[in-house]
Formats: structure tokens, C-alpha cells, sequence
């Protein structure tokens, strides 16, 4: 804010107060402008269908099969260690292709490789398996 005071001389002895807005209003377009850049990453949305209410439960329960990724980068089905991402590959079609998908529960070890867990999920996703999920990440929590 700046104040101006009248000398003597001016004519009127009384203060005269006069607000400086221009701080006011570079505060304001500083604002609009950071308005104006957030909103668009705010209108982008994923598409996720939710199952409705109505939908009825399953009757049968599904099969889990456990994959487990080491911290040495090795995969294990269901307790058996496989010896590549090649085999991998192969349960993963097998699975895919069955008329009733088994549920694919991914857990990576603590010590586990990014690279490793991503090409699990990578390979499941472009072999068209569609019930996929991460498990066991309460290890990782502090």
C-alpha cells in the first residue's frame, strides 16, 4: 500500500490515502493464469466400467494362480520355480486361453526388480488376461 502525503504547499493539509492496486492485481493474474493451466489435467478422466449393484455374484469361485518374482529376477507358478520369461509366457497363454480366466495374483519380493514385475505384468496384459492383480504390498508399507 502506498500512502501520499500532501506537502504543505499542495494546498489541502488533509493525508491524502490512495490504494496501490497493482500488487492486488498481479496476485490476481498470477492466480487466473495458474487457474487457467490446472484445469485441463483436471478434465482428464479414465474410463473404468464398475460393476452395478444388480450384478449377481459368481457362483463359482475362480481359480488363483500365485506368481511370485524373486529378488533374483526368477519367476515362480504357484510354488514352482519356471525357468524364464519364455515359460512364463507359456502358463500365461495357457491360462488366457481357458473358458473361465484364472485370477493371476502377482507378488514380487521386497528385493524384486522393477524391469522383472513389469514384463510379468506386460506379458499377462498382451496375452489378454484380464483378471490381474498386485498382492502383497503391505510389505512396503512404513
Amino acid at each position: 500500500m502506498a500512502i501520499h502525503i500532501r506537502d504543505e504547499d499542495e494546498g489541502d493539509a488533509q493525508p491524502m490515502v490512495d490504494i496501490n492496486t497493482t500488487p492486488l492485481v498481479d496476485v490476481l493474474l498470477v492466480l487466473l493464469v495458474m487457474l487457467i493451466i490446472t484445469i485441463p489435467v483436471q478434465l482428464h478422466s479414465v474410463s473404468i466400467e464398475m460393476p452395478g449393484a444388480s450384478a449377481p455374484p459368481s457362483l463359482v469361485e475362480p481359480e488363483v494362480v500365485r506368481v511370485d518374482v524373486t529378488a533374483a529376477g526368477q519367476f515362480v507358478w504357484n510354488g514352482e520355480p519356471l525357468a524364464d520369461r519364455a515359460a512364463l509366457e507359456a502358463r500365461l497363454l495357457a491360462a488366457a486361453r481357458q473358458a473361465e480366466q484364472p485370477e493371476i495374483h502377482l507378488r514380487p519380493a521386497s528385493g524384486a526388480r522393477y524391469e522383472a514385475v513389469a514384463a510379468a505384468m506386460t506379458s499377462a496384459q498382451r496375452l489378454g488376461l484380464v483378471k490381474l492383480g498386485l498382492v502383497g504390498s503391505e510389505q512396503f508399507a512404513n
